[in-house]
C-alpha cells in the first residue's frame, strides 16, 4: 500500500521520493490510481494555503498568477506538457497514426504554445476575478478535479497506442471502480465546500470531460498519457472558469 502511494506521489508531483520508499513501484503503478484523488486533494490544500497567504500580501491578480505557478511547479509541468503535445497532434490535420507520432515528438509546435498560453490566461483571469472565497475554493478543487478527470478519462476511453506507452502502465481492470470512487469524493467535497454552486461546477466539469473524451476518440480512438495530462489541465481550467461565473459567485458569496 505504501509503495503504491509513493508511486503515485512520484509520478504526479516533484516531491522527492527515495528509492527505498517507492520500491516495487514499477509493478504497482496501475494499483496506485486510488491515490490520485488523495494526492490531488493534498496539492489542493497546499494551493489553498498558498493562496490564503498570498492574498494577504498581494493584490488578487498577482496572487492568482503565483498560485498557478505553484500548481505548475508541484506537478513539474507534466500535465501542461501533455496539453501541448495533444494540441500539436490534434490540430495538425493529419491522420490518426501521424497524430500519434506528432504527440510523441518532444518539440512543442505552434498549436502547443497557443494551448499553453490560452489555458494559463484563462486560469489566471478566472482566479483574478473571483471573490476571495471562490478563489480559495477553486485553488483547492482544481487539483482534485484534475486528477479525478484523469481517472474518468481512463474509465471512458481505451488506450490508443497498440505498442503501449507510459499511460498504459496505469490501465487496469479496476479503473472504472477507482474513477467512480474519485468522482464520489469530488461530489462530496464540492457539496460540503460550495453547496449547490459546487454541483454546478461539477456539471460543467463532467460536460467538459465527456466532450473531450469524444474528441479524443474521434481523433485517435482513445487516450494516451498526453491526452490524460491535457484532460487534467482542462479540468482545472473548467473549475476556475465556473467559480468565476457571476451567478455562481453570487451563490457562494
Amino acid at each position: 500500500m505504501i509503495s503504491r502511494f509513493f508511486s503515485a506521489l512520484a509520478f504526479l508531483t516533484i516531491v522527492p521520493v527515495s528509492a527505498s520508499a517507492k520500491a516495487g513501484s514499477d509493478n504497482t503503478l496501475e494499483k496506485s490510481l486510488v491515490f490520485f484523488p488523495v494526492i490531488g486533494a493534498g496539492i489542493g490544500f497546499f494551493a489553498l494555503a498558498c493562496g490564503y497567504f498570498l492574498m494577504a500580501i498581494f493584490p488578487q491578480p498577482v496572487a492568482a498568477v503565483l498560485v498557478i505557478i505553484v500548481l505548475l511547479g508541484v506537478s513539474g509541468g507534466l500535465h501542461m506538457d501533455g496539453l501541448a503535445d495533444t494540441a500539436d497532434g490534434f490540430f495538425s490535420s493529419r491522420p490518426r497514426e501521424r497524430i500519434l507520432e506528432i504527440m510523441r515528438d518532444s518539440h512543442t509546435g505552434a498549436m502547443g504554445v497557443i494551448a499553453i498560453v490560452l489555458v494559463l490566461a484563462l486560469k489566471i483571469a478566472a482566479l483574478a476575478t473571483c471573490s476571495q472565497k471562490s478563489f480559495l475554493l477553486a485553488a483547492f478543487l482544481m487539483p482534485l478535479a484534475g486528477r479525478t478527470a484523469i481517472l474518468l478519462l481512463m474509465a471512458i476511453l481505451p488506450y490508443a497506442r497498440a505498442e503501449g506507452g507510459l499511460g498504459a502502465l496505469f490501465y487496469s481492470g479496476s479503473v472504472k471502480i477507482t474513477a467512480g470512487l474519485a468522482l464520489f469524493l469530488l461530489v462530496v467535497v464540492a457539496w460540503i465546500l460550495a453547496g449547490v454552486a459546487g454541483y454546478a461546477v461539477l456539471l460543467g466539469l463532467i460536460c467538459m470531460i465527456v466532450l473531450f473524451a469524444w474528441f479524443c476518440r474521434m481523433k485517435i480512438g482513445g487516450a494516451t498519457g498526453d491526452t490524460l495530462g491535457a484532460g487534467c489541465e482542462l479540468a482545472e481550467t473548467t473549475v476556475a472558469l465556473f467559480f468565476s461565473f457571476r451567478p455562481l459567485a453570487d451563490l457562494i458569496g
